[in-house]
């Protein structure tokens, strides 16, 4: 079978066709702007791919929020969300409208937890978490198998943990100042130090120690609460600084505090997929809708 995917971000998006790593068909990337001209612009991709090489399935993976539950008549709608313009945006509606085939809808964090599970750093792993330190901080939580699932998806980047002693930033989260995504985001480096100051940074500047405790704080949350077999750390801000890995290690057995033993070997870890995660999560949810 053929598989079409969508990931949806904040900057872009990227449409893409095929059966996993080894075999994508054809991928073209959409910028992010208007809910009518991104959705338009992905909805055409997606007539061209049917009537050309076809596909069986479609996979959405979205910035979120968004509504997940099957029961809400906004299901497949973004919702509240800071992005302007796209609050309430019927991403699933427009998008298999055009496709004409079962689809799939989840965050793009959960999509690309499960194409790591499939495919990359979460193989054999039925538990497994991923996190996205970008533009924001996403979690995307796998508990037996499937994503976690409740009232809404989980909002793990915006739980409030405690500042690194000394660190006085007081976080840049508009909803919620020093959470997570506050303390360790794209956004909350250039609060701290300018636009231009982030790529001048070096790796053993000490912005990075306050950085790196606001994730091992996140991991300790997502291993008390879950117990993953592994966590796998990407996006743009782990990318670029590859030594924020083991930091964050190393602080998660410290908060820890031989209270829970960690698997042994690289417990935190990047994914394996690199920057494909997000796009192949999509084609490991279209997976799903027709399998």
């Amino acid at each position: 079978m053929n598989y079409a995917g969508v990931e949806l971000g904040g900057t872009k998006c990227v449409a893409i066709l095929g059966r996993g790593p080894a075999e994508v068909l054809a991928r073209e990337t959409v910028p992010t702007t208007t809910p009518d001209e991104t959705l338009a612009s992905l909805a055409a991709v997606l007539r061209k791919w049917r009537s050309g090489e076809g596909y069986d399935a479609l996979g959405i993976a979205s910035f979120g929020p968004v509504d997940l539950d099957r029961n809400s008549p906004r299901f497949g709608h973004i919702a509240s969300t800071p992005k302007p313009g796209w609050a309430g945006a019927d991403v699933l509606g427009e998008l298999q409208s055009a496709a004409e085939v079962p689809a799939a809808f989840d965050t793009d964090v959960n999509g690309a937890a499960l194409a790591e599970m499939r495919w990359g750093s979460g193989r054999r792993f039925d538990d497994f978490a991923y996190i996205t330190v970008g533009t924001g901080v996403g979690v995307g939580l796998i508990v037996n198998g499937s994503p976690t699932r409740g009232f809404a998806h989980c909002e793990l980047g915006h739980i409030r943990v405690p500042r690194l002693p000394g660190d006085p930033f007081a976080g840049s989260c508009p909803f919620h100042g020093d959470c997570v995504e506050g303390l360790a985001a794209g956004p909350s480096l250039v609060a701290r130090v300018g636009s231009d100051g982030v790529e001048r940074l070096a790796a053993d500047d000490p912005v990075w120690e306050s950085v790196a405790w606001a994730i091992a704080q996140l991991c300790h949350t997502i291993v008390c609460a879950a117990a993953p077999k592994a966590i796998a750390i990407g996006g743009g801000v782990v990318e670029r600084q590859p030594h924020l890995l083991d930091r964050v290690q190393r602080m998660l057995v410290d908060s820890l505090a031989g209270y829970m033993q960690l698997p042994e070997g690289a417990y935190v870890r990047p994914p394996e997929l690199g920057a494909d995660a997000g796009p192949l999560g999509a084609i490991a949810l279209a997976m799903t809708a027709r399998p």
